[in-house]
C-alpha cells in the first residue's frame, strides 16, 4: 500500500466509552476543594473556608443535579447519558461517592479543630463549656434566642411540620410525667442567628447545642428524653415555563414561592440519632433510606464561613489589594487618566483580581454616568452585589437624562430574588429594563457606552468580560475582560443588544462569537483548521481554559485533533467529561486543574493559527446549556501584546513547576504539588500576585 493511501485512510471510529460522567466529574472537582481543606500547608482559616465551600457546593449539587436525577428516575426515564450510565446507575454512583466524601469532610473538620485551638480559636460543644460560659449562654438564650424559637408538636392534632430546605433542626422526644406518654416535636434552629455562637476569646459553640441545653424552657412540665440534629436538602431547581404573553417577572416570583416546597433529596442526621426517631423522619419526610447520610456532628459546616472571616491575618492567605491596571494607572505624579480617554487610544486587557475591578470596569461605568457627552449606556447584569456600585452608576446615569438600557437576567440560579429587586429599582429610576430572549438565559457579560466625542465622532466604548459585574466577587474570582473602543467590536455589541431587546434576528458578527448560533460552530471550525494546519506542516495547537467541558461535539473534535497529532491542552476548574492521555484516543491531550484562594473563572480559547495566534475570551463554557440555551459572547483578542499575555498565562498553567491536578488516563485526578526533589511546587496565583506587585507593567502570565 502506498504512503499516500495510508495518509488518506480514515481513522477508526471513536469508542463508545470516550466520555466521563459529568456528575461524577463534578464530585471529583469538589474532592479537589476538600483536598485543599486537608492540606497542612494551607493557612488554618483558609482550610476552614474550603470546608465551608465544599459543604456549600455539595448543597447546591443535591438541590439541582441530584434532584434532576431523581426526577428522571421517578418519571421512568432510562435514557443513558453520554457516559453510558442510566440515571439510576449515576444516582447509585453519586450516592456512594458523596457518602464517602461527606464522611471525609467531617473527618477533615475534626482534624482542623485542634489546629485552630493551637492558634487560639476554639470550636467547642456544650459539654466543653465551663460554668461561667454556660451561665453566659443561658443569659443569651433568654435574651436573644428563646423568643425566636417555635417548638412544633407532632400528634393527631398537629401534623408533621414542613421542614424547609437546608434548615437545621432538632428532633426532640419528650414525655408527659402525668401520663407517661412520649411525644415528638421539632425545633428549627434560627438561620438568622450565627451558626457558631461566639463566646469570649474567639471561642465558639454550635447554636443547636445552646438550644438543646435549654429545651426544658420550651417544654415546661415535660421531661426531655432526647434530641437529635437533622437537616433536609430539597429540590430547589426552578422550572419556569415561558411564552410570548407571560410576564416572566411574575412567573418567576410564583416559582420562587414554590421552590420552598420541593421534594427532599437528602437527609443528614448525626450518627448518634435514635433509630426510632430516624425511622419517623424517614417516614414523615417520604425519603428513601439510601438518601440518608449519617455523620458525626456538627452538621451544616457552611457556618465555617463566619469563622474563616475572623480578623486573624496570620492564619489566612497574605493580604492582597488589587492594583490598577498599568494602562489605566497614573504616570509618575500625574493623575490617572480617564478610562474612556485610554480606551480611545488602545484596547485594555484586564486580569482580575490582579487588576482592580473598581478602577477599571466600575470606573468605566461611573465615569460614563457622569460624563455629559455620554448619550446612552447599555448593560447586561447576570449577578451583582446587594449594594452594587454598578447599579448605582446606571441609576445615576438615568437620573442624569441618559438613555440607559439594562438587561437583567432574573433567572440566574439562586440570585433570582436579588435580581428581581434590582430590576424594579432600575425601572423606578427610569432605566429601560428587559429580561432577555424567551427560552434563553442571557449569560454574556457586556457593557456599551455611546459618546459624542470632542472630535464630533459618535463612538461606542465596550467592555466584554468573562465574569459578572459584581465588585465583591471580582476580588475573589479570576476573570478576564476587554475594554475597547474598536468600531468593529462596538458594532457587534450594538447588534447583539438589538437581538436581546428587540426583534432582530441578526447572527452575523465580525469579532464576536455568539451562542446559541456561532460559539460551538466557530470553535469547531477553528479546531478543524488546526488539524489542517498540522497536516500542512504549519504550527498547530489548541489550548482552552474553561470552568467546565462537557459538550460532546467539541470533545469529539478535540479527540480528532489529538489523533491527527495536534497538541491539545485543557485547563479546567470543574466538570470535565474529556479523557486525557488515552492511547489511540487522546494521547496528545493534557488536562490540568488549578484551585486556590481565587476561583479560576476565566475562559480562553486559543489556537496556534499557523503561528499567528488566535485567541478568544468570554462568558461561554463548553456545556450544552452555554452553547444551546444561553446567550453567550466571545470576543477575539487582536493586540499582539495581549495575545502574548494570554499565551504566557496558558504556558504557566501547564508549566511543570506549577502546582496543579493532572487528569490521568484512568480518569482519576492526581495532585502534583511537589517536585521530584520533594520541594513544594509554585502556587500559580501567589506567583501572579508577586509579579503584579513587583513589575510595573507585567504580562498576564
Amino acid at each position: 500500500m502506498s504512503t499516500e493511501a495510508i495518509a488518506t485512510e480514515p481513522a477508526p471510529p471513536l469508542p463508545d466509552d470516550r466520555f466521563s460522567d459529568r456528575e461524577l466529574s463534578w464530585l471529583a472537582f469538589n474532592q479537589r476543594v476538600l483536598e485543599l481543606a486537608e492540606d497542612a500547608s494551607v493557612p488554618p482559616l483558609e482550610r476552614a473556608k474550603f470546608l465551608a465551600i465544599f459543604a456549600s457546593n455539595l448543597d447546591e449539587f443535591y438541590m439541582v443535579r441530584v434532584a434532576g436525577l431523581k426526577r428522571r428516575i421517578t418519571a421512568g426515564i432510562a435514557v443513558r447519558a453520554a457516559s453510558g450510565y442510566t440515571p439510576r446507575e449515576v444516582m447509585k454512583r453519586v450516592g456512594d461517592r458523596n457518602r464517602a466524601l461527606m464522611v471525609r469532610h467531617a473527618q477533615a473538620f475534626k482534624e482542623l479543630v485542634p489546629i485552630l485551638h493551637e492558634n487560639g480559636i476554639d470550636i467547642v460543644r456544650w459539654r466543653d463549656l465551663d460554668s461561667d460560659e454556660r451561665k453566659s449562654m443561658t443569659t443569651m438564650f433568654s435574651e436573644r434566642i428563646f423568643a425566636v424559637l417555635t417548638p412544633l408538636a407532632v400528634d393527631p392534632a398537629h401534623p408533621f411540620p414542613y421542614i424547609s430546605g437546608l434548615s437545621l433542626n432538632l428532633a426532640v422526644v419528650v414525655r408527659n410525667p402525668a401520663t407517661g406518654a412520649e411525644h415528638f416535636a421539632r425545633v428549627k434552629v434560627p438561620p438568622a442567628l450565627p451558626r457558631f455562637v461566639p463566646l469570649e476569646d474567639e471561642r465558639f459553640v454550635p447554636l443547636e447545642d445552646v438550644i438543646a441545653a435549654h429545651l426544658d424552657s420550651l417544654f415546661p412540665g415535660m421531661e426531655v428524653l432526647q434530641n437529635h440534629t437533622f437537616r433536609v436538602t430539597r429540590n430547589e431547581d426552578l422550572e419556569v415555563e415561558e411564552d410570548e404573553s407571560e410576564n416572566l417577572l411574575k412567573a418567576l416570583e410564583r416559582e420562587l414561592t414554590r421552590r420552598r416546597f420541593g421534594p427532599p433529596v437528602r437527609l443528614e442526621v448525626e450518627e448518634t440519632i435514635d433509630p426510632h426517631v430516624l425511622e419517623l423522619l424517614v417516614e414523615e419526610l417520604d425519603i428513601h433510606r439510601g438518601e440518608v447520610v449519617m455523620l458525626p456532628g456538627p452538621l451544616d459546616l457552611t457556618g465555617l464561613f463566619g469563622i474563616a472571616s475572623l480578623d486573624r491575618q496570620e492564619l489566612q492567605y497574605p493580604a492582597f489589594l488589587p492594583i490598577t491596571n498599568a494602562e489605566l494607572s497614573a504616570v509618575e505624579t500625574s493623575e490617572a487618566p480617564a478610562v474612556l480617554d485610554v480606551m480611545r487610544q488602545r484596547d485594555v486587557l484586564l486580569h482580575h483580581p490582579y487588576d482592580s475591578f473598581s478602577t477599571s470596569v466600575q470606573a468605566f461605568l461611573e465615569e460614563a454616568a457622569e460624563d455629559p457627552n455620554v448619550l446612552a449606556i447599555k448593560q447586561t447584569l447576570y449577578r451583582t452585589s446587594g449594594d452594587s456600585p454598578i447599579v448605582h452608576a446606571l441609576i445615576n446615569a438615568a437620573e442624569e437624562g441618559k438613555q440607559v438600557l439594562v438587561l437583567v437576567e432574573i433567572k440566574a440560579r439562586f440570585d433570582e430574588q436579588a435580581n428581581i429587586t434590582w430590576a424594579r429599582k432600575l425601572e423606578q429610576a427610569g432605566c429601560h429594563v428587559v429580561y432577555g430572549v424567551v427560552g434563553l438565559k442571557t449569560h454574556s457579560k457586556l457593557s456599551m457606552v455611546v459618546r459624542q466625542d470632542e472630535d464630533g465622532v459618535l463612538r461606542r466604548y465596550s467592555h466584554i468580560g468573562t465574569g459578572n459585574y459584581h465588585p465583591k466577587t471580582a476580588r475573589m474570582y479570576e476573570d478576564l475582560g476587554l475594554l475597547t473602543s474598536d468600531s468593529t467590536v462596538g458594532e457587534d455589541v450594538s447588534k447583539l443588544f438589538n437581538v436581546l431587546t428587540g426583534y432582530s434576528l441578526n447572527t452575523d458578527y465580525d469579532r464576536l462569537l455568539v451562542a446559541p448560533h456561532s460559539v460551538r460552530n466557530g470553535l469547531l471550525e477553528r479546531i478543524d483548521q488546526e488539524i489542517a494546519n498540522h497536516e500542512l506542516g504549519l504550527p498547530a495547537g489548541i489550548r482552552f481554559k474553561v470552568n467546565s467541558i462537557v459538550d460532546e461535539a467539541i470533545i469529539d473534535a478535540l479527540y480528532n485533533a489529538s489523533r491527527a497529532g495536534v497538541p491539545v491542552d485543557i485547563w479546567v476548574r470543574g466538570i470535565c467529561a474529556i479523557k486525557a492521555g488515552v492511547p489511540g484516543l487522546s494521547a496528545n491531550i493534557r488536562v490540568r486543574s488549578i484551585l486556590g484562594r481565587f476561583l479560576e473563572h476565566s475562559r480562553i480559547y486559543w489556537f496556534a493559527a499557523a503561528g499567528r495566534g488566535d485567541a478568544w475570551i468570554g462568558s461561554a463554557d463548553l456545556m450544552h446549556r452555554n452553547l444551546d440555551r444561553r446567550v453567550e459572547a466571545l470576543v477575539r483578542i487582536t493586540g499582539e501584546d495581549h495575545l502574548e499575555s494570554l499565551s504566557a498565562l496558558l504556558d504557566l498553567g501547564f508549566d511543570d513547576t506549577i502546582a496543579s491536578w493532572h487528569l490521568e488516563p484512568d480518569g482519576e485526578w492526581l495532585r502534583v504539588d511537589r517536585g521530584a526533589d520533594g520541594e513544594p511546587l509554585t502556587d500559580l496565583q501567589a506567583l501572579l500576585i508577586q509579579r503584579k506587585r513587583s513589575a510595573r507593567r507585567p504580562p498576564l502570565g
